[in-house]
């Protein structure tokens, strides 16, 4: 029996209108996508604010023009999940990381676990 499809997940570098990063999971036929000002968290100390933003198809996998590009891309894994927490692993081209997206009471924050993937 052949292996489910994994989830895809994008990291878009995205210049206009200012500066940022647009991470995006796909779920259930749709990337639901985030604002990441400052790019994904490098250090478990940091926390980087995430502005959710309007689901997009999953033609944005591969998308890019003069202002958008691919900066990681890959497949994720969700660890656990509620309405205010989800624990994920992304699988990019540089290999795998764990990151938490937590609501607060206006947005979101994404922070990198303590604990990565072996």
């Amino acid at each position: 029996m052949p292996e489910p499809a994994r989830p895809a997940f994008v990291l878009h570098d995205h210049r206009r209108p200012t500066p940022h990063f647009d991470l995006r999971l796909e779920q259930d036929g749709v990337l639901r996508s985030w604002a990441v000002p400052r790019g994904l968290p490098t250090v478990t100390r940091d926390v980087r604010l995430a502005v959710p933003v309007a689901d997009h198809d999953l033609d944005h996998l591969t998308y890019e023009d003069r202002h958008k590009t691919v900066a990681d891309t890959g497949w994720w894994e969700e660890e656990s999940a509620d309405e205010r927490r989800i624990v994920f692993v992304l699988h990019g081209r540089r290999g795998a990381r764990r990151y938490a997206l937590v609501r607060t009471d206006r947005d979101w924050i994404l922070a990198l676990s303590r604990f990565q993937p072996d």
